[in-house]
């Protein structure tokens, strides 16, 4: 006789203001719009962390006066667009003058925001061609994505997972 499986364990989530989404949905929403509105929750997200990592890294926050010690400072934003699992997202990065700040969250030169590496680690491990996947993500997601990229994606996890 099969056993029921156990419910697995949802992480708690943070509680959002009911002001804050009362901002977002004004009436009636479809799928569409709430997607939209998540996408503009995870961009603001994504762009306070990383503000708040330049902060870090700084030694002070926006706002604040430079200490007098520190010959680095802020410098503008630049934009990149990550492929998140809802979809291509453009967010400002936030610079520093002399060009030392590595953020953690998205590091230089990264293109993909975590979780998406897994799904297509996990469609080539169910044996669909790189093609497919690339056919896949340019149907979801709306994006191209290379073979190249998506080889270094499949070689990086799998070495991960042997141990090498």
């Amino acid at each position: 006789m099969a056993r029921k499986k156990s419910p697995e364990r949802q992480r708690e989530l943070p509680t959002i203001p009911k002001e804050l989404i009362d901002q977002f949905v004004k009436g009636p929403m479809n799928a569409e719009a709430v997607n939209a509105a998540s996408m503009a929750f995870k961009k603001a997200l994504i762009e306070r962390a990383l503000g708040a990592e330049l902060s870090h890294h700084l030694g002070y926050a926006p706002g604040e006066a430079r200490p007098e010690e520190a010959v680095n400072h802020r410098n503008g934003a630049s934009g990149k667009t990550v492929l998140t699992e809802d979809g291509p997202l453009r967010i400002d990065v936030p610079r520093d003058r002399i060009g030392s700040f590595e953020p953690l969250l998205i590091p230089k030169h990264e293109r993909r925001f975590t979780g998406l590496d897994d799904k297509i680690v996990a469609m080539y491990a169910r044996g669909m061609t790189m093609r497919e996947i690339q056919g896949f993500l340019r149907e979801q997601y709306g994006t191209e994505v290379s073979a190249g990229s998506l080889t270094n994606c499949c070689r990086y996890d799998s070495s991960t997972i042997q141990g090498d």
